[in-house]
């Protein structure tokens, strides 16, 4: 993958597949940070993310959890959506480098949240709506770095 790629999304299908693609490069303790507004599809990327790495069971988001774990694919699967998280240390309290440095692949939707605890080898990857071009469009970028607020 290169280190800046935009692609373009027409349908939640094609969003799902991108997702797909992505889980099944994915590799030991990568870490991939999903930033977008309610509703461009952080949950159907997220699927995709799963079925790409061979998960089999049903993913949703673990929006009162925290962090969500998955097993049965061909690696672990954590799946964190921190848009409650009141503080950073909340995030402590779960143990989140244990799963940013562990045996998996971590998803983390709304990232954004808490960027200064996002390890440096962290994917960033932003969903964007442009109602003009379409109810089901979505512009998604994927950078492998990031100028990030810790610099």
């Amino acid at each position: 993958m290169k280190s800046e790629e935009i692609i373009e999304s027409f349908s939640e299908e094609e969003t799902y597949l991108l997702g797909k693609r992505i889980g099944a490069e994915a590799k030991e303790k990568d870490v991939f940070a999903l930033v977008g507004d309610l509703g461009v599809g952080k949950t159907v990327f997220t699927k995709g993310v799963a079925a790409g790495l061979g998960i089999k069971d049903p993913v949703s988001s673990p929006t009162f959890t925290i962090v969500q774990e998955y097993e049965g694919g061909r690696l672990p699967f954590y799946h964190f959506d921190v848009y409650r998280i009141g503080d950073v240390e909340e995030m402590d309290e779960i143990g989140y480098e244990d799963y940013f440095y562990g045996q998996g692949v971590s998803f983390v939707e709304w990232a954004d949240l808490i960027e200064e605890i996002m390890p440096e080898h962290t994917t960033w990857i932003t969903i964007e709506k442009a109602l003009e071009k379409g109810f089901d469009y979505r512009k998604i970028m994927i950078q492998k770095e990031r100028e990030s607020i810790k610099s």
